[in-house]
């Protein structure tokens, strides 16, 4: 068992998320940052889908009650086990009675706190992942955030050898990211000035991004098409309302839409997106589908990502 002591700006339950439910109105869910929720998993040989605690911006304490060994990736915040410094992007053991601290991040947004055999959070619709828009998931079931004093329940595990991820693999969120966009079908719909500063000009992440949304701020990009009406909504749809301030849509998005979109973010950079704070500055650049299409599988297949869903319904939805 973990008990939460303090849980930080916001702390959630997060698997990999909530699959085929787009026809209900439930979105995903899921970790905002695929890339550091997998590693995570990976380092204690968990399960992909194994459920998780996403902490934003760190602030986040917790004390065992028992022996386990977990796992710490995504943004930079200093770790510490009753005192003593531990290594993000490395798995620990952890002894009954021991407190997990995490300060505030000082690079990137969203930490990834994985116990071996996963926390044992009974699922909403197929998935435990926590939507606070569409009040599923998570601990209690109806979306809502951890606070103090929750409890979260895992099984104890075999301990095994030390393991850490190479530096290769793991990005430097201060680094101004380069994200590809996949053209859409109403991206022709744009003139050549607005497709044009999307992938030559920087944007800038506000402060009104959250889990819904990625707000950029830079130039306003212009629309010549023709009114729309409300259709379905994917992660990393790229969504440009009437003060052309573009919006890329994330992982607790509305299902429907009636702006119209640029096109989509490549999936394989969408984690890297959620890790940029306010204010800070990202560049995007155009990828045809298949390139993206194969960077995705072969992320997918390293973490043997295994994903069902109901007919009619996008998988990565």
């Amino acid at each position: 068992m973990m008990r939460i002591i303090e849980p930080g700006i916001r702390a959630a339950v997060q698997d990999f998320g909530r699959f085929g439910y787009l026809s209900k109105g439930l979105t995903r869910g899921g970790p905002m940052d695929e890339h550091a929720f997998l590693w995570a998993n990976r380092l204690l040989n968990n399960d992909f889908n194994a459920a998780q605690i996403e902490v934003t911006l760190g602030g986040f304490e917790a004390e065992f009650d028992c022996d386990c060994q977990c796992a710490v990736t995504g943004a930079g915040v200093e770790l510490t086990l009753d005192g003593e410094t531990l290594n993000n992007w490395e798995n620990f053991k952890v002894r009954a009675g021991q407190r997990l601290k995490m300060g505030y991040a000082t690079a990137g947004v969203r930490v990834y706190l994985a116990v071996q055999g996963g926390f044992q959070v009974e699922p909403k619709w197929g998935s435990c992942a926590t939507v606070t828009r569409d009040a599923v998931g998570g601990l209690h079931g109806d979306g809502s955030p951890l606070k103090a004093g929750d409890e979260i329940s895992f099984n104890q595990q075999e301990l095994q050898m030390s393991r850490r991820v190479g530096w290769a693999y793991r990005p430097n969120y201060e680094k101004t990211p380069v994200i590809g966009l996949i053209p859409g079908f109403q991206y022709e719909a744009f003139p050549m000035s607005a497709r044009e500063a999307f992938c030559y000009e920087d944007y800038e992440v506000t402060k009104d991004s959250d889990r819904m949304g990625i707000r950029l701020s830079g130039k306003a990009l212009e629309y010549d098409g023709e009114g729309l009406v409300s259709e379905g909504v994917n992660v990393g749809s790229v969504q440009v309302p009437a003060n052309g301030q573009p919006i890329i849509m994330m992982h607790d998005r509305q299902t429907l839409g009636g702006y119209p979109k640029l096109g989509t973010i490549n999936p394989f950079d969408l984690g890297r997106l959620a890790q940029c704070q306010p204010g800070q500055t990202v560049r995007f650049t155009r990828i045809e589908g298949k390139v993206a299409q194969q960077q995705l599988r072969r992320f997918y297949q390293f973490f043997n990502v295994r994903l069902t869903c109901q007919a009619g319904d996008n998988l990565r939805s």
